[in-house]
């Protein structure tokens, strides 16, 4: 068992990965983890080191074989007895949901379908623990838990017996051939330390002729027998066959069907809530943030605290939607396309019959009955575990106004996609451009003005330019500013200036300036300045300085100063005080200090926090400390805390140590965060090293990267133990800062071993820093495995810049399998960088065969920008057909619009023609006709 336990903590110590998210890829509990790699704790379960095995890259055999000699003589105990030790059960065979899993490409490190979420202890799990510690004192006891569909019954009673597994304890689940029979037949040959598991108690407590009452005799029987002890029965019910059981019957009502199931479970029921309150939520965020991804979408999906339903009902949701008949999956496509573009969360009623018409093909179409739609709304309307429906119709609330009456309850009813299918179908119709069913759909049934902006939105990204059109025009009508704005820009590269600009004033009266911003930006590219000043003061005239400033820069660097002067007076009459600072930063420049103080000193007059910054900064230069000190109390009333360590820093450069240390101990005073770390660097350079000490005590719970420098600064001082103790305090604490930058310091002063060793301190805190810095230390030392090795671990903690810095370098070298392989394993941590740098590598090398290989993975990865440069390389091979259809691809996700416009203008600029789909797209694909 020794040998077991430090092959296990020496794969944990490998791996890089913290006990949190071990726990959290292992779905084991903290508690079992912590004890299988403990000396002191019961020998692990086959199912425990199995699982940590997978997780940590060990030989499970091996393992296994190594626990196997601690197990008790004669193998299991209760020999004749029905069951299987704890251990050897997966938990979804004793009926616990699967639960739903993120998308594809999370590296946690287990089979999507089987892995557990995080376990959120709750305070039924608290009543359960006590009959676990009961019956391994001896005891024999009985639960049932108590709660509606999916709020997590099953699983309680899953975490609950695994201290159980670990003291060899065996589990019995009766259900062959039917529940009621198994349990009634074997129920006498339990023997002691068994589990009996009664899940969906109701099938043997309630089975029909008198069965269930002779299963409730037999379980009283085993449990009041101590001589078979001791033994823990757990069941869970719903609660209104809990109510069924517990109700008596009416008096003089005759035969009492339940009294011995009413006996029996009097005194045993443990009531779950239906969601978490907020110490689990709370709990539940805490194993997110470790790495749960399970547990973080359900926290970003679930509503009202129903997280359990939402991990039980998803995966059910989607196999609903994946074996959906026709009509069922066109509505659902059409309700997932709707919301994935902008739209709702409610869809109106209409839209979503005249939307789903165009989804079916036509085969399917004919076959369809006339009343198809009722029966998809009908079908998608039925609810899965956890109450979740795949599509369902929302009731309308009155709307109930101060004076006592009501509004009217919509005529027209709505429907809700189930937030999960909403997820799912963001992934799953990424590659798809709706049909015109669905924008007709959009056009005539939604009136929402920002639903029709972001649908006209979407329509523009896939090149479906006159549905853009017509929708933004809706939009406009509707009283979107933010359309109007975009007629504006398409108005403009049409060619009618005078229409765009009576758009863009007519949205900026709505307070939308961005179409006035958006048209001085063009003389102002084309160097036409004078256009471009009259088109920003009109702008300026609603309130929008932002085109003066910017035409100041552009003037600025050309030379022409005294206009960029004029363009900031005029910002700064019209209201914007930044540009008194620009005006004063360029007086200063000039060499006019008086003129740039009095117009900071203007700004700070009137209100403007930075500018009193500023000022307060001058004035500590000219010597005026009072002055200065008065200004940045007032800053620090503004809200700005770092005034003071400024004026701090002022003083440190000048020499004067001591007023320095002044500032800074006002600032500490008032409550500046940082304050007292950055006094502790200056007492540390002073030679104070105990009220250093001190300080950076009290500063410990602020500003750690303050303390991180006084750490580098013990090691420039010749003090590295007391710089890597410092920097090892606040590692601990979650700032490897101080280790990474000792590291930094060794490497430059010739200690490359000195610098390893603190990195991989700092990495095994699980700083993604210190990996991508050991994996290039062994990069540079020509160490491809080593960095390798180290790229790995730091993706798994979330950084994958080393990997696909490999992947290029590896591609450069020729080594096309291995730079695919890291590319790859960088693309399933999240980057897909890795793959389309490769491709570009590739082509440089004149490997054009490699490089569409590469971006053929890509697209298997889900890249869709992939398809640009797969319709470039087939371009340059002569293909023109084979470009387009990419082209057509990547113009359909909406996800490549820059991409695909730039290869769409030149697709025939070689043979004199005019872009590609001159007019847009229809959304069948086929080019647009003139309109």
């Amino acid at each position: 068992m020794t040998r077991l336990r430090r092959l296990l903590r020496a794969g944990l110590a490998e791996s890089g990965l913290t006990m949190a998210r071990l726990v959290q890829r292992t779905g084991l509990s903290r508690t079992t983890v912590s004890q299988a790699l403990s000396e002191s704790a019961p020998p692990p379960s086959p199912r425990t080191v199995a699982a940590l095995a997978e997780t940590l890259g060990l030989d499970p055999r091996a393992l296994l074989e190594l626990r196997d000699p601690v197990r008790r003589p004669g193998g299991r105990p209760g020999d004749g007895g029905p069951g299987l030790p704890i251990g050897d059960w997966d938990p979804h065979d004793l009926e616990v949901h699967p639960a739903v899993h993120p998308p594809a490409g999370a590296a946690d490190g287990r089979p999507d379908g089987r892995r557990l979420p995080g376990y959120v202890r709750r305070p039924h799990d608290e009543a359960l623990a006590g009959h676990v510690a009961a019956v391994a004192a001896g005891g024999s006891r009985m639960a049932v838990l108590i709660g509606s569909s999916s709020t997590g019954k099953t699983r309680s009673c899953w975490e609950a017996v695994q201290p159980l597994a670990e003291l060899d304890w065996r589990l019995w689940h009766p259900f062959d051939p039917t529940r009621a029979e198994a349990a009634l037949a074997d129920l006498g040959r339990v023997g002691p330390r068994t589990v009996v598991w009664l899940n969906e108690a109701q099938h043997y407590l309630g089975a029909a002729d008198g069965v269930g009452e002779r299963i409730a005799a037999a379980l009283h029987a085993l449990l009041t027998d101590p001589q078979r002890g001791p033994v823990l029965v757990l069941g869970t019910l719903w609660p209104n066959h809990s109510d069924d059981y517990a109700r008596p019957p009416a008096p003089g009502g005759g035969h009492d069907p339940y009294s011995r199931v009413r006996e029996l479970l009097a005194g045993r029921r443990i009531i779950l809530p239906t969601g978490f309150d907020d110490a689990a939520a709370a709990a539940a965020r805490a194993l997110a943030a470790a790495g749960d991804t399970q547990l973080e979408l359900a926290l970003a999906s679930a509503r009202d605290g129903r997280l359990t339903q939402f991990l039980a009902g998803a995966p059910e949701l989607v196999d609903r939607y994946e074996s959906a008949s026709p009509g069922s999956r066109a509505l659902l496509d059409a309700a997932m396309d709707a919301t994935r573009l902008g739209v709702g969360p409610h869809l109106p009623h209409d839209f979503l019959r005249r939307a789903a018409v165009g989804y079916p093909a036509d085969e399917e179409y004919d076959a369809l009955p006339e009343s198809w739609i009722e029966d998809a709304l009908a079908d998608t309307g039925r609810t899965v575990h956890g109450g979740y429906a795949p599509l369902r119709q929302v009731r309308a609330r009155p709307a109930f106004r101060a004076e006592g009456t009501t509004g009217e309850v919509p005529a027209t009813p709505v429907h809700r996609l189930a937030d999960y299918l909403e997820e799912h179908g963001r992934r799953v119709r990424r590659p798809y451009c709706p049909p015109e069913s669905f924008w007709s759909a959009a056009y005539r049934y939604l009136d929402q003005p920002d639903d029709l902006d972001r649908l006209a939105r979407a329509a523009s990204d896939r090149m479906r330019d006159q549905w853009a059109h017509r929708l933004w025009e809706k939009a406009a009508e509707a009283g979107s500013s933010d359309a109007l704005v975009a007629l504006v820009r398409r108005a403009s590269s049409a060619g009618d200036a005078a229409g765009a600009e009576r758009l863009a004033c007519r949205a900026a009266a709505a307070g939308n300036t961005g179409g006035l911003a958006a048209l001085a930006w063009v003389p102002e590219h084309l160097g036409d300045f004078d256009e471009a000043e009259r088109l920003s003061l009109l702008a300026a005239g609603y309130g929008l300085t932002f085109a003066l400033q910017r035409l100041q820069k552009r003037r600025a660097q050309a030379g022409d100063l005294d206009g960029a002067a004029r363009n900031l007076r005029q910002a700064a009459d019209a209201g914007d005080l930044s540009a008194l600072l620009d005006l004063a930063a360029m007086a200063e420049a000039a060499g006019d200090r008086a003129a740039a103080e009095e117009l900071v000193a203007s700004a700070a007059e009137a209100g403007r926090t930075e500018a009193v910054v500023q000022l307060a900064a001058l004035r500590e230069l000219d010597g005026a400390h009072d002055e200065a000190w008065e200004l940045a109390h007032r800053a620090s009333a503004q809200g700005d805390d770092s005034v003071m360590g400024m004026l701090a820093t002022l003083r440190e450069r000048s020499g004067d140590l001591d007023g320095a240390e002044t500032y800074l101990r006002r600032a500490a005073e008032a409550g500046e965060p940082d304050a007292l770390a950055h006094l502790a660097w200056i007492r540390e350079g002073r030679g104070a090293r105990d009220e250093a000490e001190e300080l950076l005590r009290e500063a410990v719970t602020g500003d750690l990267t303050a303390v991180a420098s006084v750490a580098v600064l013990r090691a420039m001082t010749g003090d590295l133990d007391g710089a890597r103790r410092l920097a090892d305090e606040i590692a601990g604490l979650g700032e490897c800062s101080g280790l990474v930058r000792l590291a930094g310091r060794l490497k430059e002063n010739g200690d490359p071993a000195g610098a390893e060793r603190d990195l991989r301190r700092a990495a095994a805190h699980g700083d993604v820093t210190a990996l991508d810095l050991l994996a290039a230390a062994y990069e540079e030392a020509g160490d491809l495995d080593g960095a390798e090795e180290q790229a790995v671990r730091a993706a798994r903690a979330g950084g994958t810049s080393a990997l696909v810095r490999l992947c290029v370098r590896r591609g450069s070298a020729g080594e096309t399998d291995a730079a695919a392989r890291l590319a790859l394993l960088a693309a399933d941590a999240g980057n897909s960088t890795g793959l389309l740098g490769l491709a570009v590598v590739q082509e440089q090398r004149g490997d054009h065969d490699g490089a569409e290989k590469t971006l053929r993975l890509a697209l298997d990865r889900g890249v869709l920008a992939a398809h640009v440069p797969l319709a470039q390389l087939r371009l340059s091979a002569g293909d023109a057909a084979g470009a387009r259809r990419h082209l057509l691809r990547a113009a359909d996700s909406g996800e490549a619009f820059l991409e695909v416009a730039t290869v769409r203008a030149g697709f025939g600029a070689d043979a004199g023609r005019g872009p590609l789909w001159p007019h847009g797209l229809d959304p069948d694909g086929t080019p647009t006709a003139p309109w």
